[in-house]
């Protein structure tokens, strides 16, 4: 990026300065066709009329030179349809045992693993992701690494395998990437995973609550208590501990991306618990945003679904919901994690700067939220 600017700052700037029609064009009192001009405007002529002419030809140079520089970077770009650029059911029935890995469904997930390309966006920054081995913080994570960012990730240790490969994507992209497996349902775990992601990366001005459990009961009497434990201790207990331990390391600029869902909104009657707790996520982060806001931290949550990721094929839907999955939006199909990338970008990027307590829908034309 370095050497193609510096390349572009001596040619194409200048050769698109010099090109460009209103780079020393005088005010048009001052064009004649004669060849001579009256001396008296001549004379009139100030500095900083012609100055401000060549200043207006090179900022329109420097403007072309930055858009040469994301075409030679990202190539060019091409409007996809979004209805036919992912997979659409049917799938494949395929069961996984909890958590599940993206690694081995059929499609597999996209988190833009070949497609995210990044433009520096959070250089220098430092990020802590939960879930960050799969699904959507697996997106996150890659594209955090690829604009600039030292990311960090939490992951149970039997997700090893996916894990692994973001982290090798992360390293790929020049960043620093550090791997902190372990049950974020237990708070002295939680406590201990700030801390040492601080540690490793140097600090902390990210953080994504992103890790969830989901599983697919039909009716309340078969709901336990230890399921309903064990879905609130993860979305939401969890979440409140992490968030806890990264706010005395969290400085002014610093940004909190909770992942809630449209079943916050739009609840399925087979996920009456895990509904509840992205309710309380959206509820989480309103308030949390105008409790910080001072402090210059700024808190969103992003609401997605129907999303792929191995959530849905390890008990999170029924057998026949993954077969269809993301057939009854208008998009008639699910979104990728890839698709997510972008927007988690965004949120932390320091340009969103006067959005806090906000929730970002992404859900395939539904609307919600």
């Amino acid at each position: 990026m370095v050497g193609l600017r510096g390349a572009l700052d001596t040619a194409t700037v200048l050769r698109v300065f010099l090109q460009s029609n209103n780079a020393l064009r005088l005010p048009s009192r001052y064009q004649t066709t004669d060849s001579s001009m009256n001396k008296a405007d001549a004379n009139s002529l100030s500095r900083r009329q012609i100055f401000g002419s060549v200043g207006t030809g090179l900022a329109a140079a420097t403007l072309a030179a930055d858009t040469a520089v994301a075409q030679a970077q990202n190539g060019p770009n091409t409007a996809q349809n979004p209805v036919t650029e992912f997979p659409a059911p049917p799938f494949a029935a395929q069961p996984q045992p909890w958590p599940g890995l993206a690694s081995l469904m059929n499609p597999k997930p996209d988190h833009g693993e070949t497609s995210y390309k990044g433009s520096g966006k959070l250089r220098g920054r430092k990020a802590l992701i939960t879930g960050g081995d799969s699904g959507i913080g697996r997106a996150a994570a890659i594209a955090y690494g690829r604009e600039g960012a030292d990311v960090a990730i939490s992951y149970l240790p039997v997700e090893e395998p996916d894990a692994r490969e973001v982290i090798e994507l992360i390293q790929k992209a020049g960043r620093k990437a550090v791997s902190l497996p372990g049950d974020i349902r237990n708070e002295d775990f939680c406590n201990n995973l700030v801390a040492e992601a601080v540690n490793q990366l140097g600090g902390l001005d990210i953080l994504v609550n992103n890790a969830a459990r989901q599983h697919s009961v039909e009716y309340l009497e078969e709901l336990t208590t230890e399921l309903f434990d064990w879905t609130f201790k993860t979305n939401v207990y969890a979440m409140f501990w992490i968030t806890k331990a990264a706010l005395p390391h969290l400085g002014p600029g610093s940004a909190i991306i909770n992942t809630a869902s449209v079943e916050a909104y739009q609840p399925d009657a087979n996920l009456l618990d895990y509904a509840q707790t992205k309710a309380s996520i959206v509820a989480f982060t309103k308030g949390l945003a105008k409790q910080i806001a001072q402090k210059g931290i700024r808190v969103n949550a992003v609401a997605p679904g129907p999303f792929w990721t191995p959530l849905q094929v390890s008990g999170g839907q029924t057998l026949q919901k993954v077969i269809q999955f993301g057939a009854d939006t208008p998009y008639g199909r699910p979104g990728q994690p890839v698709e997510l990338a972008p927007v988690y970008v965004e949120l932390a990027a320091s340009e969103l700067s006067y959005s806090s307590g906000q929730v970002y829908g992404a859900s395939g034309g539904t609307g919600i939220p």
